[in-house]
């Protein structure tokens, strides 16, 4: 919006059909310094097939702590650490053969799991949580309350699901195909800081609408 070029750290990460896609996808710039500083060194993929996975769990508990001085984290870590393991271990080569469908919803499921052991710093209960998610608690999985966020969140999830996909970057990338060459230059800077503006207005709204919006890293 104020004219800086970044990397890019994050590539539609939820379109991923494998949890290894979804990290390839993800926080890009973190799992690259990983890769090359910490994987590598150790031999990355030229070593024993022993010795490899456990450069990945070395990475993985590394990824974990990065985070955070907590064993949530550190359990975060192992859990997609071990994911991987075992796609690299031949699951993959199953998902490959698989129904895309399946193959998102396998891994949306296992992101939704992880995120929870990310979020709890006690892990009973995050525990706990997942017990009520999976609908094994004393908690009916529908209920009012569910229809009430339902109702009043439903636009926003639309929205959020829409633009956790590449659909709105393919229809503006056509749009400005169909303009005019040599005025392409002019109407994509003017589309693009437009969006821009309408993202900060509504990203500063919600932010002044909650009551406590601390900065992410303070609680690492």
């Amino acid at each position: 919006m104020f004219g800086f070029d970044f990397l890019e750290n994050f590539n539609y990460p939820y379109i991923s059909q494998s949890i290894t896609e979804f990290w390839r996808r993800w926080h890009i710039s973190l799992g690259t310094w990983f890769k090359d500083y910490v994987y590598v060194s150790l031999g990355g993929n030229k070593v024993s097939k022993i010795k490899m996975y456990r450069n990945l769990f070395i990475v993985w508990f590394l990824t974990g702590l990065w985070h955070g001085a907590s064993w949530n984290f550190i359990v975060w870590g192992l859990y997609f650490g071990t994911i991987i393991a075992i796609e690299k271990a031949g699951l993959l080569k199953i998902l490959e053969k698989t129904w895309k469908p399946i193959r998102h919803i396998y891994t949306i499921f296992l992101i939704l799991v992880g995120w929870i052991f990310f979020v709890f710093d006690d892990i009973s209960l995050g525990i706990d949580y997942l017990k009520v998610m999976f609908g094994i608690a004393n908690v009916e999985l529908f209920n009012t309350q569910f229809l009430f966020y339902l109702s009043n969140y439903i636009i926003l999830f639309i929205i959020l699901i829409i633009s956790a996909t590449p659909f709105m970057k393919n229809k503006y990338t056509v749009i400005l195909n169909r303009l005019n060459y040599i005025q392409k230059s002019f109407y994509e800077k003017f589309i693009v800081a437009f969006i821009y503006f309408i993202i900060l207005f509504i990203s500063t709204a919600y932010l002044v609408d909650a009551t406590y919006n601390p900065f992410l890293y303070f609680r690492f």
